[in-house]
């Protein structure tokens, strides 16, 4: 805090600025209290209303954007602080930042004692780190190996930064993927398969943060994710599962925090990835946990012995932490299902659930075999029986059924939007497919507009190995603007995701 006598209090301003996740807050150059208090550009505030408080970034502005008697709030700022306009405020400094000293040794080659990680845990979950402090931190994590002993009081701490959830039914079983691989939206599907053979879920995803989707935006186009934690209990305690967002439960907050990192940085250590998804499972309640790893030259993970080294150490720290994991290697070569993007994803969803007959095999096949390994996980098939049980489950109706329950205790089944433009990509000559980019198609997801705007992304017309003709379809753009259509087709078109033998397509 300040030295100097309280600051005088400043009228609160919503600005209406969308800083993403990263509350910011705004003050005049000339405002007095910048002068009194010292603040500088890029500092870190504390903006107090009566009891509530933030810690958030500052800008400093010269034009009318804010009055000298003003602080404006960002977006994100102004849902923490949770005030109205016109609310008076204080604008201080924060309490010193202790727990930053330990990243600073951590940098300089020392490790991280569990109460050094509990204490910036404790921290960024309250918001006291800014982008750079905790890009420092996720730098040091990954430039500087953690051990499994860091590695298992990061996921101890990271856990219990938040909430934590119990259920009184065992087992409680749960499904992961790594990511990286465009589609492969299987998650609703075997949550599905699972709670209709009478397994407890609760499943809670994340949104979308550079990818086209996440399961959380494909399932908001089906059935409400946003909902409490009493909902979700209900909706548990019906019907054995749930397909939620994991935002509102407060579930290894600080998690959240440093994926928003992390991913623009396009880096992070297996520690980090481990902690990152025990930590959650660890918050959630389960005791049985079921890992898939697609291994691809443009996936997430890019071989084998990397896949296998990841796969030790999530099983060492989760069974270290009383969750029993199995882990599969699953092909990442190339996208699974048709559809990129939240509204697509969930069309294939639907169509493997109903066993349509046109519904995407690959992702139908994917799906039955992680069911498979749940079911014998979960000890309700024996070894090596479980994708049997799958099989007759999904090909019975039983699934269908089961999910649409769960949509319905959720606040009802809805049919996912369709774009109102298309635009189709199309093979340039003839030959066969060598190989798929999965960052490029993601790309070319994204620019079209997904996931901000659910129905966008693209439709995959092809597969590896299959031959295809001069102007034949390779995939088909789906935006809801003109403008996104053509800058999702202008990429598409000068960096070809689909390599045909001898060339790209």
């Amino acid at each position: 805090m300040s030295l100097a006598s309280s600051p005088a209090p400043l009228q609160l301003r919503r600005l209406g600025i969308d800083t993403y996740q990263e509350p910011v807050v705004f003050l005049h150059a000339d405002c007095p209290v910048c002068h009194s208090e010292g603040f500088e550009a890029l500092a870190r505030v504390c903006v107090s209303a009566g009891a509530r408080s933030l810690i958030a970034t500052l800008n400093v502005v010269t034009t009318s954007l804010v009055r000298m008697d003003e602080v404006g709030l960002s977006e994100a700022a102004w849902q923490i602080l949770g005030s109205h306009h016109d609310e008076p405020v204080t604008v201080t400094h924060p309490e010193p930042l202790h727990s930053f000293s330990a990243v600073r040794a951590k940098i300089y080659g020392q490790a991280f004692a569990p109460e050094d990680l509990r204490a910036v845990m404790a921290d960024i979950s309250a918001g006291r780190y800014s982008g750079l402090e905790l890009a420092a931190f996720v730098t040091a994590c990954a430039s500087r190996p953690m051990s499994d002993d860091e590695t298992l009081a990061l996921t101890r701490a990271m856990a219990d930064a938040g909430a934590r959830l119990a259920w009184p039914e065992r087992p409680v079983v749960d499904k992961h993927c790594v990511g990286g691989l465009p589609g492969n939206r299987t998650t609703p599907i075997v949550v599905a398969i699972a709670a209709a053979c009478g397994l407890t879920i609760p499943k809670t995803s994340s949104r979308a943060i550079t990818s086209p989707a996440g399961t959380a935006d494909t399932m908001e186009t089906l059935a409400p994710v946003d909902l409490t934690l009493k909902h979700m209990r209900r909706v548990v305690e019906h019907e054995g599962g749930c397909l939620v967002w994991g935002g509102a439960m407060a579930l290894s907050p600080a998690d959240d925090v440093l994926i928003r990192v992390e991913r623009p940085l396009d880096f992070d250590s297996d520690s980090q990835l481990v902690a990152s998804i025990v930590s959650k499972k660890l918050a959630a309640g389960a005791s049985h946990l079921l890992v898939d790893v697609p291994v691809g030259p443009t996936a997430k993970i890019r071989t084998p012995a990397a896949a296998q080294h990841l796969g030790a150490q999530l099983r060492r720290i989760a069974g270290a932490l009383g969750i029993e994991a199995r882990i599969v290697l699953t092909d990442g070569t190339q996208p699974v299902g048709r559809g990129v993007g939240p509204a697509l994803e969930a069309r294939d969803v639907l169509a493997v659930l109903r066993n349509a007959p046109d519904a995407p095999a690959d992702l139908r096949e994917r799906a039955l075999l992680l069911s498979g390994h749940l079911l014998e996980l979960g000890g309700k098939a024996a070894l090596g029986q479980g994708a049997e049980r799958a099989r007759s489950t999904l090909d019975q109706g039983l699934a269908l059924r089961k999910f649409e329950a769960i949509c319905r205790a959720q606040g009802g089944q809805r049919e996912p939007p369709q774009s109102r433009l298309q635009r189709v990509i199309v093979a340039a000559r003839r030959g066969q497919v060598q190989a798929i980019d999965n960052r490029r198609l993601a790309k070319v997801a994204k620019l079209a507009g997904a996931p901000k705007s659910p129905a966008a992304g693209l439709e995959l017309q092809v597969r590896c190995g299959q031959p295809v003709e001069a102007g034949q379809p390779l995939f088909t753009l789906h935006a809801d603007s003109p403008g996104e259509l053509s800058y999702a087709g202008t990429y598409a078109d000068a960096n070809p995701a689909i390599q045909l033998s001898g060339g790209s397509a």
